[in-house]
């Protein structure tokens, strides 16, 4: 009965450089400097994208105790990562829809002909951080995450399970 809630990430972050360099460069065949209209930007500057630091974020938080659980989405990406912080008899359920993947991990996964559940498994796809939360603490939580001025998303659920992610 958490709630699991979502920060977005700010690009690839730590994970999936081999694999979007793959693409960009030896699949899409762009070099660097060259600007990739529906990313907005470069290609060298969509894969270099500064990795967002959450601790000033999610500190107010954790000194008021109402997080339960903190998932850093990394190499793993959000399939790998979130049962990592789950008990034993629990599994998280999250429901694609709650959140838009960035058009980088869009243009990653059509340039690259990259299966769905392998995008996941690899990159963080617009989530960098996942955080637990009681039902009774996810009204101050977005209160103080959107103070912060960045958005947050409901992302999903604890449920029973065997520390897995099931997707919706």
């Amino acid at each position: 009965g958490d709630i699991l809630i979502g920060l977005p990430s700010a690009g690839l972050h730590t994970n999936g450089y081999s694999l979007a360099r793959r693409v960009f460069f030896d699949v899409a065949g762009l070099r660097p400097d060259t600007v990739v209209a529906e990313l907005g930007t470069t290609a060298g500057a969509a894969l270099l994208a500064p990795h967002r630091c959450y601790l000033p974020i999610v500190r107010p938080l954790l000194e008021r105790g109402h997080v339960k659980g903190l998932a850093h989405i990394t190499g793993g990406g959000i399939t790998e990562n979130v049962p990592r912080i789950l008990p034993p008899g629990c599994a998280a359920e999250i429901d694609l829809h709650a959140w838009t993947v960035p058009s980088l991990f869009q243009f990653i996964e059509d340039r690259g002909d990259i299966s769905r559940d392998e995008m996941y498994r690899t990159f963080n796809m617009g989530i960098g951080m996942v955080m637990v939360l009681d039902k009774e603490d996810v009204d101050r939580a977005k209160t103080v995450l959107s103070a912060s001025g960045l958005r947050s998303y409901i992302i999903g659920t604890v449920i029973k399970g065997n520390r897995e992610v099931i997707i919706t």
